[in-house]
């Protein structure tokens, strides 16, 4: 890294926990912003899948290292703070007590020019002694950077709004699997939340900040609601069904986070200082961040519109990696090959694959020419309840059939699917417009092997809405082996035989089929 840039040159800035949230996607803006990144991380492999990751300098080590600290802060600018000890059991607070003044002594015997951290907004007029053991410790940390010698920024939020982030997802994972909850007291408290793209907004203009700068900031959205109203209107914004929530004044920190560990796979060591923390109110008293990084038009963001972009990963951006919304490309919302398991709400898969000694192109028709008078090589009965069904429900029911018995286009209506992508030879894939309790998609992909050889990969999706889409898909389950399984078989077998016959199966004569039995095309 150049130890001598100017403000032309863009920054040479340090990250650590770029394997976490907000630091995984804080790389990629201030490469956008023309700034270099060294990241420091323990496990350097677990960057390498980062898009971004052939951009930045990838050094290993550990803040609570002197060693290792001190070698990564040479030449650099700017170090941003972005890791904590949540989660790590007793003790967590002298571990961030020690890493954070290990991280201020080596920033400034390295002579950095700034540090900037992330912290938790704290409430008003509260003693630290009162405040949980995780605000009261984020607090301690960004008094310890600040007193370091070196300019510091803290910026303090309170809830993060977006995808992958504990608090979000907590918030998401409560209000979608329970349609009536009996919640603790806290649902009452007043929250200020900030939508991700804001945070990082406010992370990357820090940077720049003139040295006479160094102090904590609140940092929040337009909104200050209570938790109960948050959840109130993520059900709207998500589309779900009005939730009665019902408070009661008997659940202590510990019951709620074993509440909240039972109803969400939000870990109980990370949602227990969550729910702690939500004891007090936390809303903005200033919003000086403004005279050193100004708001643009439409920032910072309101909750529903934060919801709404966070929840597009879901909808969009996690059903294949590959594919995004064209109107937010990289959002920082979209998921990352290190967020946690739990991240992102349910989705549920099926995935299946064969391999068929058949060349790809013959294994391509096959897969095009699905549907239709084609049917779907998997009991046909089942499929045509399914469709009638369908149409009780209000729904269009196989009725619609192709538009062409061999090729398909991006938009054709396919039965109750639409054909939303399609990579001649290689991919197809179809999102579900049968009546369904969440969105549901079919992807089938072939992958040439060479010598005559073809991978068949099949994978059915399904994003559940509320309680009763988590119902629906464990109701289906017990008949996808079946269902999908025999569509996968039927697929290669009928490609293997049009492969020896050299020539395209006539439409009204169907593919090779299962005996007749139970189930449907469940997504």
């Amino acid at each position: 890294m150049s130890p001598d840039p100017t403000p032309t040159e863009g920054l040479n800035c340090l990250v650590t926990g770029a394997t976490g949230y907000i630091g995984g996607r804080l790389v990629p803006e201030l490469l956008a912003a023309g700034h270099r990144v060294r990241c420091l991380a323990r496990s350097p492999d677990a960057l390498r899948d980062h898009p971004w990751a052939d951009g930045t300098e990838i050094v290993r080590g550990d803040v609570t290292d002197p060693v290792s600290t001190a070698a990564a802060m040479r030449g650099v600018d700017v170090a941003y703070y972005l890791v904590h000890a949540l989660g790590t059991g007793k003790g967590f607070e002298e571990t961030d007590r020690r890493a954070a003044r290990i991280f201020g002594e080596q920033a400034r015997a390295a002579g950095v020019r700034r540090i900037v951290y992330l912290g938790g907004l704290t409430p008003a007029g509260v003693p630290d002694r009162e405040l949980s053991p995780h605000l009261r410790s984020r607090a301690e940390v960004g008094r310890v950077l600040l007193e370091s010698g070196v300019p510091t920024t803290v910026l303090r939020a309170a809830v993060i709004i977006g995808s992958g982030s504990a608090s979000f997802e907590m918030l998401r994972y409560l209000t979608e699997r329970l349609p009536l909850m009996v919640t603790p007291r806290w649902v009452n408290t007043r929250i200020q939340p900030i939508a991700v793209r804001d945070v990082l907004r406010l992370l990357v203009g820090s940077a720049t900040m003139p040295a006479e700068a160094s102090r904590a900031f609140d940092i929040g959205g337009p909104d200050v609601l209570t938790y109960r109203q948050m959840m109130l209107k993520y059900a709207a914004v998500a589309g779900l069904p009005h939730r009665v929530i019902l408070p009661v004044p008997v659940l202590t920190p510990r019951l709620s986070s074993l509440w909240v560990g039972l109803v969400t796979p939000v870990p109980g060591s990370i949602a227990r200082p969550l729910t702690e923390s939500l004891r007090h109110e936390v809303v903005c008293r200033e919003h000086d961040i403004t005279r050193y990084v100004p708001d643009p038009p439409g920032h910072p963001l309101d909750f529903d519109t934060a919801v709404a972009l966070a929840l597009r990963r879901v909808r969009e951006a996690q059903v294949t990696t590959r594919w995004s919304s064209a109107s937010v490309p990289g959002a920082p919302s979209d998921p990352l090959p290190t967020d946690p398991d739990w991240a992102g709400g349910s989705l549920y898969t099926d995935e299946r694959e064969r391999v068929v000694d058949v060349p790809s192109d013959a294994l391509w028709r096959v897969v095009e020419g699905i549907g239709g008078e084609n049917g779907w090589y998997s009991f046909p009965l089942a499929w045509a309840i399914r469709g009638h069904l369908d149409r009780l429900a209000g729904g269009v029911g196989l009725r619609r059939g192709r538009r062409d018995a061999t090729r398909l286009r991006i938009g054709d209506s396919l039965d109750f699917w639409r054909v939303e992508a399609i990579e001649p030879g290689r991919l197809l894939r179809l999102r579900a417009e049968m009546r369904l309790p969440g969105p549901a998609w079919l992807e089938m992909r072939c992958e040439p092997l060479g010598e005559g050889r073809t991978r068949y990969r099949q994978r059915a999706l399904f994003h559940p809405r509320g309680l009763l889409g988590h119902a629906y898909w464990w109701s289906v389950a017990p008949f996808h082996a079946v269902v999908f399984g025999g569509m996968a078989r039927n697929i290669t077998r009928t490609a293997a035989a049009l492969a020896a016959e050299g020539g395209a199966p006539p439409a009204h004569e169907g593919p090779a089929r299962d005996a007749p039995g139970t189930g449907g095309p469940e997504a």
